[in-house]
């Protein structure tokens, strides 16, 4: 039996031109926007695209012209497929690759058994839904009926949290972790999806929570932990503590600070742009003296490790 696994993301644009597509494709999503009319959703995610394409293009500008996250992922991918000997594909929900280009060439291939591996660790209906979703739409155009087994969160792998805790570890740079305070920044969302159910909030607090019990049982003893949450659009009401809020209030107490960002497994505009940049310079007005930014897993070997030992365990169970 023929088997691959497809890696599931939101995607990044890979140039500037390519950002009216993320945002329009991003928009017309009903798991993003929540609204149960078609026409008022049309209307307001193409009022949004219009609003903020030039300001977008202008970040992703800044750092490059295009985001990292297609390259990483590539790169993932193919350190992925040597370890376990297994085709692995990539699947994009905003911009190409799109899900119906791997369905279709898994199709052509004549496989069999596909793997799920959405990249979010959190379950939540605006990524991890919203990409399986999308999987299963692009095999039912193409009239195509594999076996497919889903990887829908995984924030309690042992594995994975070591990676990140040694990563945590090593932007201390040999320096005592009391002296900073440590940030782990989430994707917000809005309170209205948790509201109606969405895992998201309660899955990246006890995430935290085992984070922090594994520094601490390891002898990293940081002055404070904190959650925060990061990039917020438009007036309605988000989940918080906004990261702005939480440094501003670490300020008051202290001038060291390190961000992991929680929510990421691969750097995009969020992190290179949001995080090293916008939020690096509100750290510099708030007259802090270190501000480190952790950077994701992206494609380390330790990384595919860790998805192929998740994979593993998941057909193991099946």
């Amino acid at each position: 039996m023929k088997k691959a696994v497809v890696l599931l993301n939101m995607g990044g644009p890979s140039n500037t031109a390519e950002v009216r597509t993320f945002l329009k494709n991003m928009f017309a999503d009903p798991n993003i926007l929540t609204v149960k009319s078609s026409a008022l959703r049309w209307l307001i995610g193409t009022m949004i695209v219009l609003t903020r394409t030039k300001k977008a293009q202008s970040h992703y500008e800044e750092i490059g012209g295009a985001s990292p996250l297609l390259g990483l992922t590539e790169k993932l991918a193919d350190k992925l497929s040597s370890l376990m000997d297994e085709k692995v594909h990539i699947a994009m929900r905003y911009v190409p690759p799109f899900a119906k280009e791997a369905a279709r060439q898994m199709m052509d291939d004549e496989v069999e058994d596909v793997v799920l591996f959405p990249m979010y660790p959190h379950y939540s209906t605006t990524t991890t839904k919203s990409s399986i979703e999308d999987f299963y739409k692009a095999t039912l155009e193409l009239g195509y009926h594999p076996k497919v087994h889903t990887i829908e969160r995984y924030y309690k792998n042992r594995a994975f949290n070591e990676l990140i805790v040694d990563s945590v570890k090593e932007s201390l740079g040999g320096c005592d972790a009391e002296g900073f305070e440590l940030v782990f920044s989430a994707h917000s969302l809005p309170q209205k999806i948790i509201d109606a159910g969405d895992s998201y909030q309660k899955e990246i607090e006890e995430h935290v929570e085992i984070l922090s019990n594994m520094l601490y049982s390891e002898g990293v003893h940081f002055r404070k932990v904190h959650l925060a949450y990061q990039s917020k659009l438009g007036p309605m009401k988000w989940i918080g503590p906004s990261l702005e809020e939480t440094l501003s209030k670490i300020a008051t107490l202290s001038k060291k600070v390190i961000v992991y960002p929680i929510s990421f497994t691969v750097d995009n505009i969020e992190t290179v742009y949001e995080l090293d940049i916008e939020y690096r310079e509100i750290a510099q007005k708030l007259a802090f003296e270190e501000y480190r930014v952790v950077p994701c897993p992206n494609d380390s070997e330790d990384f595919a490790r860790v998805l192929a030992q998740i994979i593993d365990e998941k057909m193991g169970h099946e």
